[in-house]
């Protein structure tokens, strides 16, 4: 069953906090959630599905009591900061099969404050790797070298990815890093994981967002512009028994499946809003979509390429997870929140992509040395 154009995301809200110790997870959720459903134009009592992932306190039971909803769906997806792409995937699916017709989905968390979500001991990989150091830092520098041996790739490289997304946080009044960086920068702040320096990585915030999809019975009923969903794809990469290769992500099957759903093609594609975990990412996931080809994505992102409003291909005009905002390691959240205020023409003025139809939302999830959840998502503007 296709979803293209079998629903619509009609609310987005992201929390303005950065820095939240004085609230719970919970509380976060929740006000997110009446954010989005205010942003619709809708009430809790409208919602009949009801979508989280693994951060979600108590899990998605104890959410819908805690918001008091009345749900006949739920999806409780987790893969990552790859999480929530998928499940607004997996909203559309559900209501073009009928099983609801207003999904909510909300995300929270605070990292920053301390409450972190940890890899479960009894993951079968724990024993395996955690004895070695295996970190997050750790695995992206692994790829991240393999990328500079295979093409020739250079840190300054990797590093005009991170002035991109600074210079569209300093239009972002909420971006917890609001300063622009210069290539110089980055490559002279201190290394994290050789060859990542510590401005490669995202930061670490507190935060949330909520959005809500609904079906297009209920989009016109409405008087808010939303985002149609046309196409969308998911895979798993992992370490195949060893025989892998770290210099690609699932993004070579997610991407093509979400392209093909909504019957476009990356020269489609007026604005891109992918998880940047670090500078690595967003290379590797450009490459693998299609946007360049393969071992070209250094070269891609340098001279500009992913400024907004006049770069080739304007990307995370918010700022990203790189500055903005990285709440529980979900950036599939407000990856795709940015891209909804894209189409509806909402973002700050500055980095406004002009005459914006055609969106792309990207989500990693995992580790891009080892296993990685992936999720492509495509969306218009309600007249696309």
């Amino acid at each position: 069953m296709s979803i293209k154009g079998a629903a619509y995301i009609v609310g987005a809200f992201e929390h303005p906090g950065r820095v939240l110790p004085d609230i719970s997870a919970s509380q976060i959720h929740a006000e997110c959630a009446f954010g989005a459903l205010a942003d619709a134009g809708l009430s809790v009592s409208d919602v009949d599905g009801y979508l989280v992932s693994g951060e979600a306190p108590g899990g998605v039971t104890a959410m819908a009591d805690y918001l008091g909803l009345s749900v006949r769906y739920i999806d409780t997806t987790d893969i990552g900061g790859s999480s929530y792409v998928s499940e607004v995937a997996h909203a559309a699916q559900a209501i073009a099969a009928g099983k609801c017709s207003v999904a909510l989905v909300t995300m929270g968390g605070r990292p920053r404050s301390g409450a972190r979500r940890a890899v479960p001991a009894t993951a079968p990989t724990t024993p395996f790797e955690a004895p070695y150091g295996h970190s997050n830092p750790a695995s992206y520098a692994l790829a991240a070298r393999r990328h500079m041996y295979e093409f020739g790739t250079t840190s300054e490289q990797l590093a005009a990815v991170k002035v991109a997304a600074s210079k569209h946080a300093v239009h972002n009044e909420f971006a917890f890093l609001q300063r622009e960086v210069t290539i110089e920068e980055v490559v002279e702040s201190p290394l994290i994981a050789d060859p990542l320096h510590r401005l490669d990585c995202c930061v670490v915030t507190d935060g949330g967002g909520a959005l809500v999809v609904v079906s297009p019975e209920v989009y016109r009923r409405l008087d808010r512009s939303g985002a149609k969903i046309m196409g969308a794809g998911e895979a798993i990469k992992h370490t195949a028994g060893g025989a892998l290769d770290l210099t690609y992500t699932g993004a070579v099957w997610s991407g093509p499946a979400a392209f093909a759903e909504a019957g476009v093609t990356p020269a489609d594609i007026d604005v891109v809003s992918i998880y940047d975990s670090f500078t690595i990412t967003v290379i590797q996931t450009l490459e693998d979509l299609g946007f360049c080809a393969k071992g070209e994505g250094g070269r891609f992102v340098m001279d500009g390429a992913l400024h907004a409003p006049f770069g080739a291909l304007p990307f995370n005009t918010d700022g990203g997870s790189l500055c903005n905002n990285h709440p529980a390691n979900r950036g599939g959240m407000t990856r795709t929140i940015e891209a909804v205020r894209q189409l509806r023409g909402e973002a700050h003025p500055a980095v406004q992509v002009a005459d914006c139809e055609l969106a792309l939302v990207h989500g990693t999830g995992g580790w891009l040395a080892t296993r990685m959840g992936s999720a492509t998502m495509i969306l218009s503007n309600e007249d696309g």
